[in-house]
This record gives structure tokens, sequence and C-alpha cells, in this order.
């Protein structure tokens, strides 16, 4: 018993032992993740000199360029679906999610127009210079602007948090020794060094005490308050000459010298503080290489929390204009210095200088901080007490239609603010994604598809504009487009939105489609999505409209959203146009056909090649004639039926004699005088390479997959044939119909994705609505 209990304390001190080295190893894990991930130690002017020679695009950032580089690190390039398209406008298709989605704690969905017009502002920021601006982002409530610009904000601070997002900074490392240490006295320790301030840095210099922070450092270390790129420390008056001999890159040196978008290496100066000691510091070194030696490059990482890089104002935040000092350093520096030079003195705007200062809405004292950016967004300075202060940020606001007239009558305001539209979502492919992240992950499993969309099209329909001038003078009439469209063609301009172009477009109109066209109906965009359901309510209706069809055990159908919005009385329900939902539904319902007929057509190519080539040899010979066919082999008989079949199935059943006979001789034309004397003769091509036979043949599966359905609708052993798959009685129905239905089902499941019950509940509702007739 004894060595059993021996044993069980062995056991459980060894599981202990155990379960402490898994914690310790996780926490040294942590511990090594956070050091790489917080490592920001300074770099010494030379090394940061060698980084700058070999990575010059890397280390010349400046807040707008750190920008671009981040959107461009979140977001690939974007997608053109038709990249051949004479009349390309570079809409693209682009991935936001890793941006405004991934690890955000409330994700926002760009559709496609914003995110089009979010791209475009960002890329001028490489081929304009836009550093006097103020971007504004402008939207209704409820249209997601603060989720925007907070995701936005995370990520740009994610970003300087990395390797690939880094943005230098200027530090300073004053060596204490190399100075001739500090002074035993306190009357020149600065200007704003107060008695008591000057009594506790005397105490502290004079202190023969290791622990003293003085004794026990070797240099005095702080970063520029205004955050001055190092390369600036080097006097603009040589800066250019040495960067030219420093860089061997002479593709980079063109852009360099050349673009806007590096004009500031050349132009911009340090700020008061870094100009004052490094002009001090050549005075007592003589040796511009050792004041050098005491600038360091330092990694710049923001820190919304506390304002570093990034400060977001609210409207109730109250207005802070005191300026930012800091007597103890300032002292300490000027005492070291033997000087009264430094004054250490700057104001709020610096924290954000190189970085980004956003306003939260144009309200309350939001309105003062727009007003008291005016000077500063026009001429880039402003003074603080007496000193001249540069600042550089990207300032950004989010803004509501009714507060623009807080700044939209002052002209010269006007003049530099860029708005970007952020309205209500008007790409039905982001509707449905707001709704599958706010609601559980087997929702979609709940719909037939295609009726997730189409839900999200009537809440999209009562955002747009009744009237599209661009469109109707494109199009003209909507009359002969009423199978597939609404009057308003408001589901044509959804697809528009979404970068589609639909095939039921016929081709002429598709040819008219110019790039100033689609231009014009893209840009129209920008007055859409003001009104309507905002995404606030969409998530409401769609909240209750889940709840209630959600609990039948069949799948949610065209017919419950049709109903549902028409038995709606409320206020909001009526931007829903009139008729639109009947028009959406006559689409749908072609729609489905179409996927029925698909599903079901099923066509031997070869077969079909054969009686195409047969038919076009055959033309050449007369009635009663027995031939091969050069081309397929097979012994012909011509004779009327032989032209009939064939005819028939191309031309349609109702065709007269008179029509039958001028399509052997055009066939036969078209044979002899095109498709043997040019292309077989001359080209040398095979005939079923030639424009006739391909032709026919697209013509041919065409017509096919048109009457694939004709043979089953009057059928109603078809009909039964589904309400009993599988069951034990499917069995007893002829192998033929079997073999069709279960070729129709699995068609469905696999080209257009539904389940096997979605399937047969669609054959039904197509049968049952006798579509084939209606269209």
């Amino acid at each position: 018993m004894k060595k059993s209990g021996t044993r069980r304390i062995r056991v459980q001190n060894y599981k202990e032992l155990e379960e402490r080295g898994r914690r310790l190893e996780a926490l040294i894990h942590l511990s090594n993740n956070l050091r790489d991930k917080e490592r920001r130690q300074p770099i010494p002017f030379n090394d940061f000199l060698y980084l700058t020679s070999t990575r010059p695009g890397y280390v010349l950032r400046d807040i707008f360029k750190l920008f671009y580089d981040m959107v461009h690190h979140y977001i690939p390039e974007g997608i053109q679906e038709y990249p051949d398209h004479s009349e390309n406008i570079g809409f693209k298709n682009y991935n936001t999610s890793a941006l405004f989605e991934d690890e955000c704690d409330s994700p926002f969905f760009a559709d496609r127009l914003f995110a089009n017009r979010l791209m475009n502002l960002i890329n001028r920021f490489r081929a304009v210079s836009l550093h006097n601006h103020i971007f504004l982002f402008e939207g209704p409530p409820g249209s997601g602007k603060s989720t925007f610009l907070n995701n936005f904000l995370q990520k740009l601070e994610d970003y300087t948090k990395t390797r690939e997002g880094a943005i230098f900074k200027t530090y300073w490392r004053l060596d204490i020794e190399r100075l001739g240490g500090f002074r035993n006295f306190t009357d020149k320790l600065g200007r704003h060094a107060n008695k008591e301030v000057a009594e506790e840095i005397t105490e502290v210099v004079n202190k023969d005490d290791p622990e003293s922070p003085l004794n026990h450092q070797k240099y005095i270390q702080f970063s520029c308050p205004r955050h001055d790129h190092p390369i600036l420390q080097i006097p603009k008056s040589f800066r250019a000459q040495f960067l030219d001999e420093l860089i061997p890159d002479g593709e980079f040196k063109t852009k360099l010298f050349q673009s806007k978008e590096y004009q500031w290496v050349l132009r911009d100066n340090p700020c008061n503080i870094c100009h004052s000691i490094y002009n001090t510091l050549l005075d007592i070194l003589e040796d511009p290489l050792e004041v050098f030696s005491m600038i360091n490059a330092r990694m710049f990482s923001f820190n919304r929390q506390f304002g570093e890089g990034i400060s977001v104002f609210n409207p109730g935040d109250p207005i802070f204009r005191k300026p930012i000092t800091n007597p103890n350093l300032e002292g300490m520096i000027n005492n070291l210095l033997r000087t009264d030079d430094v004054n250490f003195i700057y104001s709020a705007l610096s924290k954000t200088n190189n970085g980004v200062l956003a306003l939260m809405d144009i309200k309350e004292n939001n309105i003062e901080r727009l007003r008291s950016l005016h000077g500063i967004i026009s001429d880039g300075v402003h003074k603080v007490e007496l000193i001249e202060e540069r600042i550089k940020s990207i300032f950004m606001g989010l803004v509501n239609p009714e507060d623009k007239v807080h700044y939209e009558n002052v002209k010269s305001f006007r003049d530099r603010i860029i708005t970007v539209c952020i309205p209500y979502v008007l790409d039905y492919n982001t509707e449905v994604k707001i709704y599958k992240n706010k609601f559980r992950k087997d929702m979609p499993e709940k719909f037939l598809p295609g009726v997730l969309i189409n839900f999200a099209r009537v809440i999209i329909s009562s955002r747009l504009d009744r009237e599209t001038p661009s469109i109707r003078k494109w199009l003209g009439s909507p009359d002969k487009y009423s199978k597939y469209c609404d009057r308003y063609f408001m589901l044509l301009k959804m697809d528009i939105y979404t970068g589609i172009i639909p095939d039921w477009l016929s081709e002429d109109d598709v040819k008219k489609f110019d790039r100033d066209t689609r231009k014009q109906i893209i840009n129209s965009a920008g007055t859409e999505g003001r009104k309507g359901f905002s995404g606030r309510q969409s998530i409401n209706v769609f909240g209750s409209f889940f709840n209630k069809y959600s609990k039948s055990d069949k799948m949610i159908t065209m017919d419950n959203v049709s109903e549902f919005f028409k038995e709606k009385k409320d206020k909001d329900f009526e931007e829903v146009p009139d008729g639109f939902i009947d028009s959406l539904v006559r689409k749908y319902d072609y729609d489905v056909l179409q996927q029925v007929k698909e599903a079901i057509y099923y066509y031997n190519e070869e077969q079909i090649s054969e009686d195409i080539l047969n038919y076009i040899y055959g033309v050449n010979f007369e009635i009663g004639d027995k031939v091969r066919c050069e081309f397929t082999g097979e012994k012909l008989e011509i004779t009327e039926d032989f032209f009939k079949n064939f005819e028939a199935m191309f031309l349609g059943t109702t065709s007269s004699d008179v029509r039958r006979k001028q399509f052997r001789e055009e066939t036969r034309s078209e044979y002899v005088s095109r498709t043997l004397a040019e292309e077989i003769r001359v080209k040398g091509k095979d005939i079923s390479d030639t424009s006739q036979f391909r032709n026919m043949f697209e013509k041919f599966t065409r017509l096919i997959k048109e009457n694939a359905l004709a043979p089953y609708v009057q059928n109603s052993n078809f009909r039964r044939a589904l309400q009993d798959y599988r069951t034990d009685n499917f069995k007893a129905y002829d192998s033929r119909l079997r073999r069709d239905t279960e070729r129709m089902i699995s068609q469905l499941v696999e080209k257009f994705n539904y389940t096997e019950e979605g399937a047969v509940q669609i054959a039904l509702y197509v049968i049952d609505r006798d579509l084939v007739k209606k269209f």
C-alpha cells in the first residue's frame, strides 16, 4: 500500500512538472514573439544610410507613401472580368477582406463601387501631390462609416508594427561624456525650466549616486517629437548630391528626383528642435560625422490609444490648445550643450505629424477642429507660441450629408476637400455577405440558389434612383427586355455595379456599351445609396424574414420573398419601386428555366457533328442519289426525309417547304463558294474548323438545349418520377426516364449548387408554373 501511494505521488509530481513545463514553454514562445514584434531598437545613422542605399523605396517613405503601401499590402491587385474588352474602364473586383474584415471586431464590407473609389484615391497618392487636402468620407447614417474608419486605422497601426510597414523617425543619442558632461549650476538650464525643475536637474547632475539615471546612462536619448524622418537631418542644400552618390539604383533615382511622391525628401526641413540641436552640436564638435554619430533612426510605431501617429477625435472630445513642453529634458539638453537655443515645445498636432488625424463626424467640437485645420491644410504650417511648426499629416473625417453646411460655403476650404462617397451597399453580393456575417453559418443552406441574392436585390432597389439617363440613352425602351429586367433597368444596373455584363443583352446593345456609357453608369452610383433601407434596417428586415420562413422543413423560395415584401405596409417598404418584385420574380423564373433546361439537356457531340457534316455534304446531290460522305464515311441515301429530319430540328417543325429549300440552297452555296473553295482548298482547314461548320454546330446545340424540356413537360410520369425520387416507387419508371431524371438532378447539384431536395423542388416549380410556355 505504501509503495502504491508513493507511485501515485510520483505520478502526480511528474504530471505537475510536465504541466509547468508546458506553461513555461508557452510563456517563452509568447515572450519571443512579443520581443520580435515589439523590437524597435534604434539604428545607428551609418547603418540607416546603408539600408537607404540598398532599399531606398522601403526607407524613404512619408505617411502618404506608407498609406499607399499599407493599402496595397492588404488588398491584392484587382481582377477585371473582361480584361480583353476594348471598352474596359478598369472597374475591378478588389478583395478587401484582409483590410476591413479579417481580425476586425466589427467587419466592414466594401462593395465593388466603394472599393474602386477608395483604390482610385489611394493610387492618386503616387501620381499627384495630395498633401494639402483633407479626405472626407461622406455617407448617410447607418452606412458603416465609423466601422470603415476604425478598421482602416486599426490595420494602419498593425502595419507599422511589422517590418514591411516600417516608417522611420529621428532618434537622438547625445553622448554625455563626449559633450563635456553637465554643468554644476542652474542659471542656464533652459528657458522653460522653472526654479523647482532647475533644482531637480542640478540635484540629479551633482548627485554621486550609481543609481542616478544620468550616472547610470551614457546618453540622453529621445525621439524627435514631430517624428522627423532621419534623412531630413542631412542639410537640404547637400541632400540631393548626397543621395545621388549614396543610392546605386538608377531607376529609383529617376523617381526620387522627378516624381512628386518623393518631393519631400529634397524639400522638407527638420523641425525647430532637431535643427537647433544639429546646429549646436556642429558648433561644439566641428565635425558633421560626429554629429551624425549622435543621430539614430527608429521605427515609428503608431498607437491610437496614446495618440502617437494616429489621433481620432469624436465630436464631444474637448479641444486641447496648450503647447506641449518637456522642461526637464529641455533643461538637460541645454545644460549639456551650453546653450539656450533648444526650445522643447510643440503642439498636439506634432503627435500625428507624418501620421493620421481623423475626425469622427463633423459636429460639435469637430466643427471647430475642422475650421482650425484650414490654415494647416492649406499651408502646412502654424504657430506654437513664436515657433513656426510644419505639419504634414493625412487629415481624414467622416461626414453626414446634412453636416456639409459647415464647410461647403467656404470656397477656399472647398478646394482643399476631397470627398469619397460611402453610401449604403449597392452590390448584392456584398449585401449577402453582411447577412451571412450577422446570422448563423448555415443560414444560406436554408435558401434555394438565387433566392438569397434576390432578397438582397429587393433591399438594394430601395436605394437606387428610378431613372438613369445614361441607360435610357443606351437602351431606349425597357419593353424589349421585359423578360429579364424591370421598367427602371434596376436589375441591369445592379449587375453592372457588380461588374457583370448580363448575357441576356443583345449583341448589338453589348457593342453599344462603350467606355463613355460605362463611366456614366458607374459615376451615377455616386448619387445613389443615400435613401432606402439603411445598413442597420436591412439587417433587421432580413432577420424578420428569416425568422418567419426558416422554421419550415422546406427551403426558402422566391414565393416567400415576394409574399414577405408585398404584405408589408410600413413606410420604409414603400421605397421598393412598384412592379419591381414582379419583374424580379419573372427574371427568376426565366433563370431557373434555363438552369433546368441545361441540366436535362444532353447531347452526343459526335453524333451532332456527323449529322451536320452529312447534311452539308448531302445538299450537293439530288433526291435519289446514293453517296458516301467524304467527311464521315457514312453511306447516304438522299431523300426528302433525309433533308426534312435535319431541317425540322434546325429551322423548327413549323418551317415551310419554301423556307427549307431556301436553307438548303444557302447551305450548298456557302459550302461551294467559301468553305470548300477558300477554307479547305486554299487555307487547308479541316471541315470541322471551318466557319460554316462551327456556326451550324453552335446553333444546332443551342436549339437542342432550348427544346430540351419539351418532351417532358407534357409527360405526367416525369412529374411523378420527381416526386418519387429517392423512394422505392422511383424504380417502377422506365429506365430512360429514370436516367434522364437522375442526370438532371445531378447536373442541378453540380452546376448550380442545389441540394438534391432543392433540385427536385425547383424542377417541380418549373413544371407546375408551366414556365416553358411562359417563355
